[in-house]
């Protein structure tokens, strides 16, 4: 079952969405966040840092894993997602860097780096709480349409779909790396809260799709189903197809 929070727009969607993830952070400080990057929660992120600059917030106990990273790029590439979660967020927050993690998208051993990340994951004692952007194609994480929902964090090839959304943030759409190390979905299943969060009349035929379709692997985001506690903070535009029935 998947609680839909309707939003007027992206603004109020990502002030909503950092209320989740600021309550979470108040009530356990030592909170494991599954963070997301992406232009979607940029200003869920801008929220935390001003909350955070007032004081409202403490994130010195806060531990952090990412969903994924590009294979190929090195952590200061600055469309990597290193880059990306400092830039938006760990620089400006009281956040102590070395509870942070992200995919080394910059190790070749695709094998090694994805168990390492797996075995990160396992020790943390896993993720309290899970945010979520959400692909048009239904991809969670880089969680690409497949014909099975892969468990552990793995290799993935892109789809062109995926590479073609990513090329705004390329000089040149061949510059967008073909492979990335993402997070599984049982591993993203195993969070004890997840968070989802989806804005604009683009995202609306996918958002229909994972709460009226098929549970399939085919819609990634359609096995969040299956999950007891899941979110959906979106606003009106994204849930404008939900709406219509």
């Amino acid at each position: 079952m998947i609680k839909i929070v309707e939003t007027r727009d992206y603004n109020d969607m990502s002030r909503k969405a950092a209320n989740v993830i600021s309550a979470q952070v108040i009530l356990k400080p030592d909170s494991v966040l599954g963070l997301a990057t992406g232009s979607t929660p940029v200003g869920c992120y801008q929220t935390l840092v001003h909350w955070c600059e007032k004081g409202d917030l403490d994130f010195s106990k806060v531990r952090t894993v990412n969903l994924d990273e590009y294979q190929g790029l090195e952590k200061w590439h600055d469309q990597s997602y290193y880059y990306f979660m400092r830039e938006n967020l760990f620089k400006y927050v009281n956040i102590n860097l070395d509870n942070t993690n992200i995919p080394d998208g910059s190790n070749p051993d695709a094998e090694a780096e994805c168990a390492r990340y797996h075995e990160l994951i396992e020790s943390m004692g896993g993720i309290d709480l899970q945010l979520l952007g959400i692909g048009n194609n239904g991809h969670i994480g880089f969680n690409e349409p497949a014909d099975v929902f892969a468990d552990k964090t793995h290799k993935v090839e892109l789809a062109e779909s995926t590479i073609d959304a990513n090329a705004r943030f390329f000089k040149d759409r061949d510059e967008v790396p073909r492979f990335a190390y993402t997070m599984g979905i049982g591993e993203i299943m195993s969070a004890k809260k997840i968070l989802i969060i989806a804005s604009g009349k683009a995202k609306a035929p996918i958002i229909r799709e994972m709460i009226k379709g098929p549970v399939t692997p085919k819609v990634p985001a359609s096995i969040l189903r299956f999950h007891p506690d899941v979110t959906l903070i979106a606003d009106v535009d994204a849930l404008s197809l939900l709406n219509k029935e």
